[in-house]
Protein backbone atom coordinates (compact mmCIF):
# COMPACT_ATOMS: atom_id res chain seq x y z
CA UNK A 1 0.00 0.00 0.00
CA UNK A 2 1.07 3.21 -1.27
CA UNK A 3 1.03 6.92 1.37
CA UNK A 4 -1.46 9.05 0.23
CA UNK A 5 -0.36 13.29 0.15
CA UNK A 6 -2.69 15.35 -0.14
CA UNK A 7 -2.23 19.47 -1.19
CA UNK A 8 -2.10 21.63 -4.16
CA UNK A 9 0.28 20.61 -7.15
CA UNK A 10 1.72 24.35 -7.83
CA UNK A 11 2.64 24.66 -4.41
CA UNK A 12 6.70 25.27 -3.78
CA UNK A 13 6.24 23.02 -0.37
CA UNK A 14 4.58 20.28 -2.34
CA UNK A 15 7.01 20.26 -5.14
CA UNK A 16 9.59 19.78 -2.17
CA UNK A 17 7.49 16.76 -1.30
CA UNK A 18 7.48 15.11 -4.52
CA UNK A 19 10.65 15.29 -4.79
CA UNK A 20 11.89 13.88 -1.74
CA UNK A 21 9.50 10.98 -2.45
CA UNK A 22 10.55 10.33 -6.11
CA UNK A 23 13.88 10.49 -4.70
CA UNK A 24 13.76 8.05 -2.10
CA UNK A 25 11.70 6.06 -4.79
CA UNK A 26 8.35 5.76 -2.70
CA UNK A 27 5.05 5.12 -4.24
CA UNK A 28 2.43 7.63 -3.62
CA UNK A 29 -1.01 8.78 -5.12
CA UNK A 30 -1.61 12.07 -4.61
CA UNK A 31 -4.79 13.73 -4.06
CA UNK A 32 -4.84 17.66 -5.48
CA UNK A 33 -7.49 19.80 -3.22
CA UNK A 34 -8.05 21.99 -6.29
CA UNK A 35 -9.34 19.07 -8.49
CA UNK A 36 -11.21 17.46 -5.64
CA UNK A 37 -12.36 19.14 -2.39
CA UNK A 38 -11.45 17.92 0.48
CA UNK A 39 -15.08 16.43 2.42
CA UNK A 40 -15.84 17.64 5.82
CA UNK A 41 -15.54 13.19 6.63
CA UNK A 42 -11.76 13.42 5.36
CA UNK A 43 -10.59 16.67 7.32
CA UNK A 44 -12.68 15.03 10.11
CA UNK A 45 -10.44 11.97 9.87
CA UNK A 46 -7.08 14.36 9.54
CA UNK A 47 -8.64 15.69 12.81
CA UNK A 48 -8.65 12.46 14.75
CA UNK A 49 -5.02 12.65 14.27
CA UNK A 50 -4.03 16.24 14.58
CA UNK A 51 -4.39 19.56 16.08
CA UNK A 52 -7.03 22.22 14.04
CA UNK A 53 -4.21 24.69 15.17
CA UNK A 54 -1.61 22.52 13.27
CA UNK A 55 -3.88 21.79 10.27
CA UNK A 56 -5.15 25.15 9.16
CA UNK A 57 -2.31 27.19 7.89
CA UNK A 58 -2.29 30.57 9.34
CA UNK A 59 0.90 31.66 7.65
CA UNK A 60 -0.62 31.65 4.35
CA UNK A 61 -2.17 34.33 1.71
CA UNK A 62 -5.92 32.58 2.05
CA UNK A 63 -5.80 33.19 5.53
CA UNK A 64 -4.39 36.45 5.59
CA UNK A 65 -7.13 37.34 3.43
CA UNK A 66 -10.38 36.05 5.74
CA UNK A 67 -12.46 38.76 7.12
CA UNK A 68 -12.33 38.55 11.26
CA UNK A 69 -15.29 36.30 10.96
CA UNK A 70 -13.85 33.91 9.22
CA UNK A 71 -10.60 33.81 11.12
CA UNK A 72 -12.79 33.23 14.49
CA UNK A 73 -14.69 30.24 12.71
CA UNK A 74 -11.27 28.51 11.91
CA UNK A 75 -10.50 28.28 15.29
CA UNK A 76 -13.64 25.54 16.35
CA UNK A 77 -13.59 22.23 14.46
CA UNK A 78 -17.24 22.67 14.01
CA UNK A 79 -17.17 26.12 11.96
CA UNK A 80 -13.42 25.40 10.55
CA UNK A 81 -14.60 22.18 8.84
CA UNK A 82 -16.68 23.80 5.76
CA UNK A 83 -14.01 26.60 5.78
CA UNK A 84 -11.40 24.51 5.04
CA UNK A 85 -13.65 22.63 2.64
CA UNK A 86 -14.42 26.21 1.02
CA UNK A 87 -10.65 27.51 1.09
CA UNK A 88 -8.92 24.42 0.96
CA UNK A 89 -5.59 26.46 0.49
CA UNK A 90 -5.73 27.13 4.53
CA UNK A 91 -5.10 23.75 5.10
CA UNK A 92 -1.33 23.05 5.70
CA UNK A 93 0.51 20.99 2.90
CA UNK A 94 1.47 18.79 2.52
CA UNK A 95 -0.98 16.05 4.83
CA UNK A 96 0.73 12.25 4.26
CA UNK A 97 -1.04 9.17 5.41
CA UNK A 98 0.71 6.13 5.83
CA UNK A 99 -0.10 2.66 5.71
CA UNK A 100 -0.03 2.76 9.28
CA UNK A 101 -2.50 5.02 9.24
CA UNK A 102 -0.50 7.81 11.12
CA UNK A 103 0.09 11.75 9.47
CA UNK A 104 2.35 13.80 8.90
CA UNK A 105 1.67 17.65 7.89
CA UNK A 106 4.38 20.12 6.34
CA UNK A 107 7.57 19.13 5.18
CA UNK A 108 10.17 17.70 7.22
CA UNK A 109 12.73 15.09 5.27
CA UNK A 110 13.33 13.97 8.82
CA UNK A 111 9.32 13.00 9.97
CA UNK A 112 8.39 11.88 6.66
CA UNK A 113 11.40 9.39 6.22
CA UNK A 114 10.52 8.15 10.15
CA UNK A 115 7.26 7.48 8.72
CA UNK A 116 7.89 5.37 5.51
Amino acid sequence: MSIIVYGIKNCNTMKKTFDFLNEKGVDYDFVDYKKQKPSPELLKGFLEKTELDSLVNRKGMTYRKLSDEEKEASQKVETAIPLLVEKSSMIKRPVIIYPSGSLTLGFNEEEIGANL
